[in-house]
């Protein structure tokens, strides 16, 4: 795996919105944000652009993905928001532009699809890390959710134990492994690709937000059919925001992942706050990771170097 570089005082970063149109008055809010950590800002030229759902046409959305990691200047690319999109760029995007041109990678949701396709494309080490507008610009954002950015200053190994959040054992044990994974709808949504998320011997982490268990079940059931969760080291269950049932005849969200989390039968852990939560603790994708359910953490090599 390819760390990118760090940031440093002074830096310029790039903003991007390669999914849906962001809240450009949170995303002011943000922005500002940044300016406090010692950070210049560069504007995507298409940002503000909407066409539908999306934030400008899928060749607008790209042009802003190239020219950010084309761009010298520029030392890490932010995702300003999901929604949906970034499915549609994936087979379009020049992958050498990335490949030589490493940086810093960070949004998360919708963002899932160019963390796998990139990964799996370059070797880059991406982060899972809370969105610019949809979480940094709220006006109630969670300090842990704004130190979180911290790891990206200097190579720094995260822990995460009790301390951040409750966390519940399902499956007992003590593994370490390559960290991959995001949204479940959107590593579902790679399957049949050539984008296809590889999960061999790897620790995979899940997260969704307003799906019914019966949803959940769906996609948990097409990975497994796929064969992705026969052959993983562990799993963490990040936050299912809102996944609640919406009919009278249900099984329970924990019902759901019982079952599936008894099939696969690895070391794993539930309750972190990782995803469409408050705190969302960023993490990087692509790095090693010891999951350690008898002394309750998972700690995550570093993402920058």
């Amino acid at each position: 795996m390819m760390l990118p570089d760090r940031l440093k005082q002074g830096d310029m970063v790039g903003i991007i919105a390669p999914a849906s149109p962001p809240n450009l008055e949170k995303l002011e809010r943000a922005i500002t944000f940044l300016y406090g950590l010692g950070l210049n800002v560069k504007i995507g030229k298409n940002l503000e652009k909407e066409y539908g759902y999306l934030a400008g046409q899928d060749e607008e959305r790209l042009a802003d993905l190239h020219e950010m990691f084309a761009d010298d200047e520029v030392k890490a690319v932010f995702c300003a928001c999901g929604g949906y999109g970034t499915a549609r760029l994936a087979d379009a995007i020049n992958y050498d532009v990335i490949r030589n041109n490493p940086k810093i990678f960070w949004g998360y949701s919708d963002i899932t699809f160019l963390h796998t396709a990139i990964r799996q494309q370059t070797g880059l080490v991406t982060f899972h890390g809370p969105m610019l507008a949809s979480d940094v610009g709220q006006e109630d954002v969670n300090e842990l959710t704004m130190k979180t950015f911290s790891q990206l200053f200097e190579p720094t190994a995260i822990t995460y134990s009790e301390q951040i959040s409750p966390l519940h054992i399902l499956i007992e044990g003590d593994v370490t492994g390559i960290l991959v994974g995001g949204n479940l709808s959107l590593l579902t949504n790679t399957l049949g690709t050539k984008f296809e998320v590889d999960t061999e011997d790897k620790i995979l982490f899940i997260e969704d937000v307003n799906e019914e268990p019966r949803s959940v079940d769906r996609m948990l059931n097409q990975m497994w059919m796929a064969g992705k969760l026969q052959n993983l080291k562990g799993v963490l269950v990040g936050d299912f925001k809102n996944c609640t049932p919406h009919r009278e005849k249900t099984l329970l969200l924990e019902e759901v992942f019982d079952h599936y989390i008894k099939k696969i039968n690895k070391p794993t852990m539930k309750g972190f706050n990782i995803g469409h939560c408050s705190p969302n603790i960023a993490v990087p994708l692509g790095v090693n990771v010891r999951l350690n359910t008898f002394d309750k953490k998972v700690v995550f090599e570093n993402g920058v170097q």
